[in-house]
């Protein structure tokens, strides 16, 4: 009995060689379908991010534009301030007058002022958050699509 146990030890395995090939196969199969739900993962991933960048490229574009005018509106009532003060002071009869309008007129402006850089600013902030929001809820989508894979 001691040689028959040495002679399964040293005994060579059955090799059949088409089990082998099925094995290839089955591996090379798995590999090019998860290649190819990689590749539908990453073009889905890649159109995603395309629609994301032309949405916050219009946000930025109607979000500046809309600043832009904001600011001229801004400049305007100023300006249209500034004219009607020139005129008021064209008729000032005394320093006690000039020293009322100019007075008057510096507090009007520094008040718009603070006012419109408010409007500024809010439209800004505004802006902003709408400008990162597509980006964010695409890298959470994305994290979530990662989670899942």
């Amino acid at each position: 009995m001691a040689t028959k146990k040495k002679d399964d030890v040293f005994a060579m395995t059955s090799f059949d060689p088409s089990k082998l090939s099925d094995s290839i196969r089955d591996f090379t199969e798995k590999g090019a379908e998860q290649t190819r739900d990689t590749f539908a993962r990453l073009k889905t991933a890649a159109e995603d991010t395309a629609k994301t960048v032309e949405v916050t490229v219009e946000t930025v574009h109607a979000g500046s534009v809309e600043l832009g005018l904001k600011a001229i509106g801004a400049l305007r009532a100023h300006t249209e301030s500034s004219l009607s003060h020139m005129e008021a002071l064209l008729g000032v009869k005394s320093v006690s007058e000039f020293v009322e309008l100019q007075t008057a007129f510096l507090r009007t402006q520094v008040e718009a002022t603070a006012e419109q850089a408010k409007t500024l600013q809010e439209a800004t902030r505004k802006l902003a958050e709408s400008v990162v929001k597509p980006g964010k809820e695409a890298a959470e989508k994305a994290f979530a699509a990662l989670k899942v894979a």
